[in-house]
């Protein structure tokens, strides 16, 4: 009965978890070493998973009426889960490194985002972009127009006073707008009267 209730719990916990993981990915085990399952855990759990060992009947029931179902149904041999309810490419990185390195650990299918994928979809979405490193590239192109307009707005006071100087510098304003310089005219020379002709002299008397 102690064994049947620490089933039941074990299954009810499970439940609670399957019900609302993004990915599961489903794993045989036989043959790792106490050293290599340890490893295994930390790495899972540093990507923001879950890793555990499950007995098939465990898995079966708890899984019952999740998404999860159609993967954990009629289990055979030694069965181990990791899961996540984060981002499933950074689950699949670590455990895609895990199985290169540990013949042992071999993949049997996995549930991401409502759907059972095969070993190569697996292998595939270890190959993407991690959401880290998703997020670190829109950033970059979000912050690099606003830098380059931050910049060019800080400098146009600096431009603006460079330009107003020299233009009050080179006379450019007056009364509020762009005045020309009247070329200079040399005064024409004032007119010299004409000279009167002479006055003829006058006759003298007869005598």
């Amino acid at each position: 009965m102690k064994k049947k209730a620490e089933k039941l719990s074990k299954s009810a916990e499970l439940r609670s978890q399957l019900a609302t993981v993004s990915t599961v990915i489903l794993s045989t085990f036989q043959g790792i070493t106490v050293e290599q399952d340890t490893k295994l855990r930390r790495s899972v759990e540093a990507a923001g998973g879950h890793y555990e060992v499950v007995k098939n009947t465990v898995a079966e029931r708890a899984a019952a009426g999740t998404p999860t179902e159609g993967l954990l149904k009629n289990l055979k041999g030694t069965n181990s889960i990791a899961y996540t309810m984060t981002d499933p490419v950074a689950l699949a990185k670590i455990l895609t490194k895990v199985a290169k390195e540990v013949p042992a650990f071999q993949f049997r299918a996995g549930f991401v985002e409502g759907r059972v994928i095969s070993i190569q979809e697996i292998n595939q979405l270890a190959l993407l972009p991690s959401k880290e490193e998703l997020i670190s590239k829109i950033m970059f192109l979000l912050n690099a127009p606003a830098q380059r307009t931050a910049t060019a707005l800080a400098a146009l006071p600096r431009n603006l006073a460079v330009v107003t100087s020299e233009a009050v510098k080179a006379g450019k304003f007056a009364g509020g707008a762009v005045v020309e310089a009247a070329p200079a005219v040399t005064p024409a020379p004032e007119a010299v009267p004409a000279s009167a002709p002479a006055a003829s002299p006058e006759p003298e008397p007869a005598q």
